[in-house]
């Protein structure tokens, strides 16, 4: 399964690469598959290309989603225990 993350961007680089945020990491990623993005737009990044630039609030709710990854996988393996 792939998995792409939405990033914000924080910063332009040369050579059509940002620097982004992902949940308080910084990453360098390509724009070359994004060539509008700028400067506090919300990408989804995946392997190291911005993919497609996403509303902040689309961002917000699916960062969200993943922060909440390791509580699920909790749950999962609690139940699968109990079974």
């Amino acid at each position: 399964m792939c998995l792409a993350i939405p990033a914000q961007i924080s910063k332009m680089l040369d050579d059509n690469m940002a620097e982004v945020d992902i949940m308080g990491v910084t990453r360098a990623a390509s724009m070359d598959l994004t060539p509008t993005a700028k400067v506090g737009d919300y990408v989804l990044v995946h392997a190291g290309f911005a993919i497609e630039i996403v509303d902040p609030q689309y961002a917000r709710e699916t960062l969200e989603l993943v922060r909440e990854f390791p509580d699920m996988v909790q749950e999962e393996i609690g139940a699968s225990v109990s079974a």
